[in-house]
Formats: structure tokens, C-alpha cells, sequence
């Protein structure tokens, strides 16, 4: 497994006491699978993201990212495991506006430190053309529409080959078109890139796009049946 979740609970303070809001997740995601997680809001659907990103420690339960635990690394080693195993596609693309679209891709690396700046702008050019953006390269986000700086964010999140992708509501923002267009988009990439992807979405019409769909109601995970329910 590529991203494995065990036995998740996480806690946060309210009040006096406790809001619990995972409660014994389980999730294992294979390295080119997709697993969409839908719910209803405060379902505890950004919690789990954050839980597998190592944003955010659990109160009990493993996380095993590419077969690395992440319980015992410190701050700085999960952020190098982030940056090195994680692809991060967020809800806004939160591009920089001053950067052109190869640009906010090439950031990625060189926040790393790796690679010479011919190979790194090179891959970047060749990300771009992966998610159709090839003649869009050097403009800047405000040249761009919504659906394609959404493509944007996700070649960068593919900028330093991860091992999981974590994407949350890529289609949001988009109209139905465009957000089909996104999610085929992942779709694909995570069967040609072997990535292990996570998408929390509130598309429940584009579901088929998935391997595998999980519900969290309340903080659990249930597996929907055939019709969804």
C-alpha cells in the first residue's frame, strides 16, 4: 500500500471537552487506484486529509506513507516526506500571482533543492503538456481560467514524482464541464503515474471516475452501496 490509515481517531478541543472527528478511520489506498471520499459537511472529510497529509497528528492510529510510518519523524521530517512522497492538490490553486504557470510548477523543486535548473525547467515544461497546458506556460494566473489553473496546481503537485496524491474539491469552483475534465484528468494520471490518490469530492455524479468510493458519516468510514447510498 502506498497510503495506508489505521485505526485513526482524532480529537479537538470544545469547550470543556472533546469533539471527536475521526473515530477509528481505516483507509488503504494501492498505488495506482483513486479512492474518492464523499460526505456531508463536518463529516470529518478535511480532518482525514489532513490526518493523511501529516498536517495534523492523531490522537491514536498510523499513518504509513510509500511503507514509512510518520508517527515518529519530527516537524522537519515530515515536511521533507511531504515534499519528497505528497502531492497536495488544494480546493484554490493558491498560485502566486507573479509567477507564470511553468514557473509555479518549477517551485516545487527548487523548494526542495533538487535538480539544475535545465532539468527542473524542462520536467515542468513536460508536466504542463501532461495536463494540456503546454502553450499556456508563461502566463500567470490571471491569464488563466479557473479549470486551467486548476491543472496548473496539479502539475505541481506531480512536480517531484509523488508517491500519494491528496486532492481536495478540485471541481468546486468549476462548472460541470470543466470539472469532468479535472477529474478524468486525475483519473488518469494516477493509473500512468502509479500514484496513490485521494480525492475528497462533493461531485457524486462523477464517481465512476473512482476505484473505490468511502463515506464518512460522522467521523466513520462506510463503504456506499451499489446505488451509492
Amino acid at each position: 500500500m502506498s497510503l495506508s490509515l489505521e485505526d485513526i481517531t482524532l480529537t479537538y478541543p470544545d469547550g470543556e471537552g472533546r469533539l471527536t472527528a475521526l473515530d477509528g478511520v481505516g483507509l488503504d489506498v494501492p498505488a495506482g487506484t483513486l479512492t474518492a471520499v464523499v460526505g456531508p459537511s463536518g463529516s470529518g472529510k478535511s480532518s482525514m486529509l489532513a490526518v493523511a497529509a501529516t498536517l495534523v497528528r492523531p490522537d491514536r492510529g498510523r499513518v504509513v506513507v510509500g511503507g514509512t510510518e510518520t508517527g515518529a519523524l519530527s516537524a522537519a521530517e515530515r515536511a521533507r516526506l511531504r515534499r519528497r512522497r505528497m502531492g497536495i492538490v488544494f480546493q484554490q490553486p493558491n498560485l502566486l500571482a507573479s509567477l507564470t504557470a511553468r514557473e509555479q510548477v518549477e517551485l516545487m523543486a527548487r523548494l526542495d533543492g533538487r535538480g539544475r535548473s535545465g532539468e527542473v525547467r524542462e520536467r515542468a515544461r513536460d508536466l504542463l503538456d501532461t495536463v494540456g497546458l503546454a502553450d499556456l506556460a508563461h502566463r500567470r494566473p490571471h491569464q488563466l481560467s479557473g479549470g486551467q489553473r486548476q491543472r496548473v496546481g496539479i502539475a505541481r503537485a506531480l512536480m517531484n514524482e509523488p508517491a500519494v496524491l491528496l486532492v481536495d474539491e478540485p471541481t468546486s469552483a468549476l462548472d460541470h464541464e470543466r470539472g469532468a475534465a479535472v477529474l478524468d484528468l486525475l483519473a488518469r494520471l494516477t493509473r500512468e503515474w502509479r500514484t496513490a490518490t485521494v480525492l475528497v469530492t462533493h461531485d457524486r455524479a462523477r464517481l465512476a471516475v473512482a476505484d473505490r468510493v468511502v463515506e464518512l458519516v460522522d467521523g466513520r468510514v462506510r463503504i456506499p452501496g451499489p446505488s451509492g447510498t
